[in-house]
């Protein structure tokens, strides 16, 4: 058994999310084990970029309201204790109401490939994609 230390909450980047987000990563599991969880707080209007992710990801809904969109498909508004899973190569982007913060739980396992990248970075999302997903509500 391993005590691990905490790590230090880290700006969302630039090319990754628009507006402010903040990320506690509170578990990459030591190989074997390819588990990864991170605690993601958005600000309002805050999301991510369009992205994909090798293995999948599972997101679970711990405050606040958000939108998740898979690309070319419906917005689906998420609440708190709501569980949204994407599958593998599913683009898709996810983040804050524009009048609410939104905080989730990010779960995702890195590639078992190491030539394949865990997650696959696009465009932002644009202004337009964005306030269509608010009409939606």
């Amino acid at each position: 058994m391993e005590l691990l230390p905490h790590k230090p909450t880290a700006k969302g980047p630039p090319e990754r999310f628009t507006g402010d987000v903040w990320v506690d990563m509170l578990v990459e599991a030591p190989v074997p084990a390819r588990l990864r969880v991170g605690a993601v707080r958005f600000a309002p209007c805050a999301r991510t970029a369009w992205h994909c992710h090798a293995v999948g990801q599972t997101l679970y809904v711990t405050e606040g309201i958000g939108f998740v969109q898979v690309r070319g498909g419906a917005v689906v508004v998420m609440r708190p204790g709501d569980t949204v899973y994407t599958p593998p190569g599913e683009w898709h982007w996810h983040g804050a109401t524009p009048d609410r913060f939104m905080i989730h739980l990010a779960m995702s396992e890195r590639s078992a490939e190491p030539t394949v990248p865990d997650v696959e970075w696009g465009e932002h999302v644009t202004e337009d994609e964005y306030r269509m997903a608010g009409d939606s509500r």
